[in-house]
């Protein structure tokens, strides 16, 4: 049995990502509850649809901060309020820096499948433009731990799917977002189960929890 987990939810704009979660988790096919969401940035649409749910918010601006250090520890601060089994980055544009209570429970999502296209400055639109720009006959998404450079943790999940000759960024995002909705809640079930195991720049999916 999948125990239900605690999330931390981290984002920086419209929630698309957290909406995907709060309707997974409504309709019974994510064990999880989110406990608190963190935006980088105030106003944003995504603060909006989880205050919608009741969910506790907290705006840490990006910009009010020198380095990444004391913005990091600003957001551990905030999360160290709540009971987290996993922090989930959701559209969240910022280096976090991982402390060590939460090595090895960090995940992002990248529209596109690493290692290409991806690092700093890669992201959202911007992945699908380089995508179609190189001529990439394939892209998709990719669910990876999280560590303390961009883009760069262990692959837990990838799913691919063809760039159409007619793609524009618009059509090629919302195809890819389409497997994204299904990749990240699965990456975190099978978190949930105990079935993921890191073993160096590998994750290995357990057929049982070990």
């Amino acid at each position: 049995m999948i125990k239900k987990i605690n999330l931390g939810v981290l984002i920086s704009g419209s929630g698309s990502t957290l909406q995907n979660f709060i309707d997974q988790i409504q309709s019974g096919r994510l064990p999880a509850t989110i406990q608190v969401v963190i935006s980088s940035k105030s106003g944003v649409a995504g603060i909006e649809r989880a205050r919608k749910y009741n969910i506790p918010t907290v705006v840490i601006p990006h910009s009010d901060y020198k380095n990444t250090d004391s913005f990091s520890d600003a957001i551990n601060t905030e999360l160290d309020k709540f009971p987290i089994d996993l922090i989930t980055l959701a559209g969240f544009l910022h280096l976090y820096k991982i402390p060590e209570k939460y090595l090895g429970k960090v995940m992002n999502i990248h529209p596109g499948l690493i290692p290409a296209f991806c690092g700093h400055n890669y992201y959202g639109k911007k992945v699908h433009e380089a995508v179609i720009n190189y001529g990439a006959k394939v892209s998709g998404c990719t669910v990876h731990f999280a560590d303390n450079h961009y883009d760069t943790g262990p692959i837990i999940i990838q799913r691919a799917i063809p760039v159409l000759e007619d793609d524009t960024p618009e059509t090629l995002a919302t195809r890819v977002f389409k497997e994204e909705c299904e990749a990240y809640p699965e990456a975190i079930r099978l978190f949930a189960a105990g079935k993921l195991k890191v073993e160096g720049r590998k994750v290995r999916i357990l057929k049982s929890e070990q």
